[in-house]
Order: structure tokens, then C-alpha cells, then sequence
């Protein structure tokens, strides 16, 4: 399998084929990304997502960082979703607003155990900004660095946000949480729920 590098730079010499191979490897990763913070527009944002990553592939430096890149537009898409459908043109902080205030359907995400369930609804009621973080930490395995070059942060504002994220994630588990053996279950091994819904991020309804 050809590297992201050897792809971006086959692509960017004009053989199609490339960029359907790179669309075919990230595709399912990039609907994951949406599904857990706007479930319905999910298939669009992640076609606008590819649209506006090879549009802008130019400013792509180094090609071994296709995915951080990609990752880039795909937050940059979220934002612009969520700014559209303001109509009051106020200014929106994602310091403080959730996935849930700005579309309360339901995740996307498919999920068979409680506490995966759990752990879903509670990333959807913390800031859209710590929620992207976490996802990113969890879902991509993405390291403090990668998280900081594609939300355009200093490391230790990445640092930072990944350590508070698990604080106001673990404060909406217990405000979600009908049952303490539940609570208790589901923080005590928040990173193996986490990490285990990995698989199901990309996973299509009904499948």
C-alpha cells in the first residue's frame, strides 16, 4: 500500500486513481468524525471535506501530512455548518457551545454497550472545541502534536484542552448516568470505552 506521501504527490501529478485511494482510506474516518457532532448532514460534510482538502492541496507542504491536513478542512467544515445554521449572526464560541445545543438529533454513531452509549451522549454535551479534541485523541489516535497542527494550536494548549476534555467529559458522565455501577464502570476505564468505539465510528447504520 502506497504511503499518504507517495498518493498526495501521484495525485497532485494528475493520476486520479491516487486520490480515489486516498478518499477510499480516509472516507469512513472522516463520516466518523461527523456523525458524532451532526448526524444528519454527516454524508455532505464529508463530501464537502474531500472537495475542499483536494481544492486546497497545494498548500499542503509535506505531503506525509495529508492527514492532519484533512482533518483541518474537516473542522473547518464542522464550524462552518454550525455558524450556518445562526441565523441571528451572533458569534459562536465552541469554547462553551456542545454538538447538543447545535443539533439535538441523536449520534450517528453505532454503539451496543451502555457505556459506549453513555460515553456518546456525554461527548455531544461538552464544548464542540473539547469534544473535537477528545475524538480526535480516541478515535484517530492522534498525539497531542498531531491535535495541535490540525487545530492550529500550541502544544500546550493541545495539552491542555486534551486534560480538561476528560474532566468535563467524566462531569457529563455523571449527569447522564442513571445507575452508579454504570458511572463508576464507564470512568474507570474511559480509555478502553473510548478506544473501543474506535471501530464503530466509520461503521454506516445498518451494517
Amino acid at each position: 500500500m502506497p504511503s499518504d506521501a507517495e498518493l498526495v504527490q501521484a495525485f497532485r501529478g494528475g493520476d486520479q486513481r491516487a486520490g480515489k485511494r486516498l478518499v477510499d482510506k480516509y472516507y469512513g474516518r472522516v463520516l466518523g468524525f461527523f456523525r458524532n457532532k451532526a448526524p444528519a448532514s454527516s454524508n455532505d460534510l464529508a463530501q464537502r471535506t474531500f472537495l475542499g482538502c483536494f481544492e486546497a492541496l497545494g498548500r499542503l507542504r509535506d505531503p506525509a501530512n495529508f492527514r492532519s491536513f484533512l482533518f483541518a478542512v474537516a473542522c473547518n467544515q464542522l464550524r462552518k455548518h454550525y455558524r450556518g445554521k445562526r441565523r441571528d449572526g451572533e458569534r459562536m464560541d465552541f469554547g462553551t457551545v456542545s454538538a447538543v445545543d447545535l443539533d439535538p438529533s441523536p449520534s450517528g454513531v453505532l454503539a451496543s454497550r451502555q457505556e459506549q452509549r453513555l460515553l456518546l451522549e456525554a461527548l455531544r454535551r461538552i464544548p464542540v472545541d473539547y469534544q473535537i479534541v477528545l475524538e480526535l485523541f480516541y478515535w484517530e489516535s492522534m498525539k497531542a502534536a498531531e491535535i495541535a497542527e490540525v487545530l492550529e494550536l500550541p502544544l500546550g494548549t493541545a495539552k491542555t484542552r486534551i486534560r480538561r476534555g476528560r474532566q468535563l467529559l467524566e462531569q457529563a458522565l455523571a449527569q447522564l448516568a442513571g445507575a452508579r455501577e454504570v458511572l463508576e464502570a464507564t470512568v474507570s476505564d474511559l480509555d478502553g470505552w473510548a478506544a473501543g468505539l474506535r471501530e464503530r465510528v466509520g461503521v454506516s447504520p445498518g451494517a
